[in-house]
């Protein structure tokens, strides 16, 4: 309620932050107090429980070398449906995830940041696939592969993946999200959901059972509905299929395969001044519904160098809603074979091929047409002169496969891991402007008549990653040691026409850049204090592709050579807790990573449009704490239990920028010592669940996000804001006719309608831009199994 930006919103979050750490220290301090004074005689093995209580092991990483925690099928169960699996990661310490809407639909309106990272130098596997680049244009990101219901679990390290994980995209933090395995029973599950912007989504899932040796399963799920903010819709079917075949008892072949077809309308990104009305907007828009046309307006004619344009060349019918619009199609299949060599040496491997394709639209104004056409219409054939606005045809398609091989030997007091993978991917990348029939923005697309082209290229990976791990368990295993290292070799090529510069000069470059590391090492300890209570250390060192390696090399100033690859040293040191009331982690890290490559716009010479580059700004560091805990208090006799995450985290830049040039002069931008944008200081989610009775669940929860900087020198902030939560569950349990699990689900995201910033365009020197957190959102589901 309100706005979130305001003085009085910012002392509130502030105040109650405060009152949450303290409340989230008092239930934690709580428990161990009363601990201490337990009985001796206790039994080792305890555990809290409850339908939405996660095992120690899998909650807070229970014998793990790094701070790795989970989000179990229960929790993933319990959220909106056709929630995404990226934005399901806001529950787990330490992520800051920004999404458009309520569900994370919206693929250019998510971001991730955690630590010193965001969402590009994260990686990401599907059942030991790597998921490749996280680019929403051209890229392989999680949330097109899967469906929650298919999930078993999501487990993420924040700071240190295994060196066993596969990833060129990885700076530490790893995400692993894994899908259930066929059931051995024949059956299946069904929901329907109802919901706010007129959404609809309807998911079935059908299990063959175990027939002989082998078992399998089928699921679609279809989401319809309208964007939130402005007009357009968004429309997504998704299938997942997986087939497995028990050779022996130990011995195991599965097949699985994803598609996905998705579509939507864009809805811009704003300004603050565009935010509070202060933009002199021509059509009085402001506040978060700011959005796209759903109308042609009537508007002047465009006047450059005293003539007057087309009757549709005003800048201004870029609004309209109809020249904003993304499609996607991606197919994904893996074969994934599993056997055991006698009790001591187990082995796997995955190979695995991805097909996409799709296109983005976007418009472009008649001046900046105009003068395109001019530069390039004496030089490529075929072009036709503009009539007004512009349709931006931007295409993507592309390839990728690969094979990833370990083995695991136990030998005494050893397990020694070690493994290969290989992967080629391939990109093409086509953008083209054409004129609409008549100029209209609401004619028909005339690719017959393209005004001017500004890329077709073709980019390749070809990746090569080793590792070799030792684990040492020592002391009756109450002490595993792990040493380990990875080797990473990326062969990039970037060809073709990269941008209208290589049109004009009648250019195709061919670019090579090679980034490789033979020793990326990784040291971790666990040490169990009794049965309970375990100490954990770990320190890595990782490399990854350049960022947006595409963007660097096609840009108008490339940086030849390629850039450095970007690398990082992470070091841990945690404790975790496991009680008959409570378990918890408590993490300390320190992270630096050096290479950070920053895009820059910059004026042509001699022009008033702007050119993109790149430069490198230098190193990052981070530090900061992180606790996540769970806890089952015996004064509401298990009827209530509780879960906190919490972290705190100081992410700076280490280095000025030599000869900055988005000035007079270049010179020195001062940057050494500021925050890095988009990275909050605290971040709070915690919540209550209760089970008053058989059948019924209800939960509450809260996530704070504090204020963030939105630049690189801290000219502007975002304000802090908190979103409240909340679903029940009804009739879990109960069953009628061939149907069992019958229960309806209400989901209530933003409780409040509060109003914030939330995912920020972040710039160097200058005022960024939003994406508005939505509205109050309801959601009705009805499910069951049969």
């Amino acid at each position: 309620m309100g706005i979130a930006l305001n003085t009085n919103m910012h002392t509130a979050a502030r105040r109650l932050r405060l009152t949450l750490l303290s409340a989230t220290i008092l239930a934690a301090a709580t428990p161990v107090l009363a601990q201490e004074a337990a009985p001796s005689t206790e039994v080792d093995l305890v555990v809290v429980t409850g339908k939405r209580v996660s095992e120690a092991s899998v909650a807070i990483g229970t014998d793990q070398a790094t701070a790795t925690v989970s989000i179990t099928r229960e929790a993933l169960l319990s959220a909106p449906a056709g929630v995404t699996g990226l934005k399901m990661l806001e529950s787990l310490p330490g992520f800051n995830v920004q999404a458009n809407d309520a569900l994370g639909m919206y693929e250019f309106g998510n971001s991730v940041s955690v630590r010193a990272f965001n969402f590009q130098q994260i990686g990401f596997l599907l059942d030991d696939i790597p998921m490749g680049r996280s680019d929403q244009f051209g890229g392989s990101p999680i949330y097109r592969y899967v469906d929650n219901e298919n999930l078993l679990r999501v487990t993420a390290s924040a700071g240190a993946g295994d060196v066993a994980l596969p990833s060129y995209a990885s700076l530490g933090p790893i995400v692993d999200y894994f899908t259930q395995a066929p059931s051995q029973v024949a059956g299946g599950s069904a929901s329907y959901t109802r919901g706010s912007d007129a959404l609809k989504r309807a998911f079935l899932r059908l299990e063959s059972g175990k027939v002989g040796p082998f078992s399998g399963y089928v699921s679609g799920s279809w989401i319809e509905g309208d964007l939130w903010r402005g007009p357009g819709t968004i429309d997504r079917t998704h299938y997942e299929a997986k087939l497995r075949w028990d050779m022996s008892e130990d011995t195991s072949l599965t097949f699985q395969t994803v598609h996905n077809d998705y579509f939507d309308y864009d809805s811009p990104s704003i300004t603050k001044a565009q935010y509070f009305g202060n933009a002199n907007d021509p059509f009085g828009r402001k506040g978060r519904d700011f959005a796209y046309l759903g109308y042609v307006p009537v508007l002047a004619p465009a006047v450059i160098n005293g003539v007057t344009g087309p009757t549709y060349s005003n800048t201004n019918y870029n609004q309209y809603y109809k020249f904003a619009i993304n499609k996607r199609k991606d197919h994904l299949y893996g074969l994934t074979f599993k056997t055991a060599v006698g009790e001591s040496i187990d082995l796997s491997a995955t190979a695995y091929y991805e097909d996409k394709s799709g296109y983005g639209v976007s418009p472009e104004a008649y001046a900046t047409s105009l003068a395109s056409h001019n530069a390039e219409r004496l030089i490529v054939p075929g072009l036709t002169a503009p009539r007004g606005i512009q349709y931006g045809l931007s295409g993507v398609d592309g390839t990728r496969q690969g094979v990833t091989a370990k083995g695991e030997w136990r030998i005494g007091i050893n397990t020694v891991e070690a493994g290969v993978w290989i992967e080629d991917d391939d990109y093409h990348r086509t953008q083209a402007r054409y004129n609409v029939e008549g100029g209209n923005p609401d004619g028909a697309p005339l690719f017959n008549e393209p005004v001017h082209l500004q890329r077709n290229y073709v980019s390749t990976r070809q990746t090569t990653q080793f590792f070799l791990k030792d684990t040492l368990s020592l002391l009756d295993d109450d002490l595993k040691l792990e040493f380990g290292f990875k080797t990473l070799d990326v062969d990039y090529q970037i060809s073709g026409y990269r941008n209208p510069a290589d049109y004009i000069n009648r250019r195709t470059p061919s670019i090579k850049a090679n980034w490789s590391d033979s020793f990326l090492p990784q040291v971790g300890m666990v040490y169990s204090v009794g049965a309970r209570d375990q100490v954990f250390a770990s320190y890595s060192e990782n490399m990854a592709l350049p960022r947006g390696a595409d963007d660097v090399l096609s840009a108008a100033s490339p940086l030849v050579p390629a850039p450095e690859a970007e690398t990082s040293t992470n070091i841990e040191l945690g404790y975790r807790a496991n009680r008959a009331t409570f378990n918890a982690s408590f993490v300390v890290y320190k992270t630096e990573f050096k290479n950070r490559l920053q895009s820059f716009a910059a004026p042509v010479p001699g022009s008033t449009t702007t050119e993109t580059f790149f430069q490198n700004v230098g190193a990052v560091k981070a530090s900061g704490v992180e606790f996540s805990g769970q806890w089952k208090p015996n004064l509401f006799a298990g009827k209530v239990y509780f879960n906190t995450n919490i972290s705190y985290n100081i992410s700076e830049f280490q280095d000025d920028i030599a000869n900055f040039v988005l000035i007079p002069t270049p010179a020195a931008l001062k940057i050494a010592g500021k925050k890095v944008p988009d990275f909050p200081e605290w971040i709070f989610q915690g919540g209550v669940t209760v089970e008053p009775t058989d059948g019924l669940v209800f939960n509450l929860s809260g996530r704070l996000i504090d204020d963030r900087f939105t630049n690189f020198i801290n000219g502007e902030h975002a304000a802090g804001y908190m979103i409240w939560n909340a679903y029940i569950d009804m009739g879990e349990g109960f069953g009628f006719g061939p149907f069992e699990q019958v229960k309806a689900r209400v989901n209530v995201d933003n409780i409040f309608d509060t109003d914030y910033l939330g995912t920020i365009g972040t710039t160097v020197n200058t005022a960024a831009t939003f994406r508005p957190g939505s509205h109050r959102t309801i959601q009705f589901t009805l499910s069951a199994d049969f």
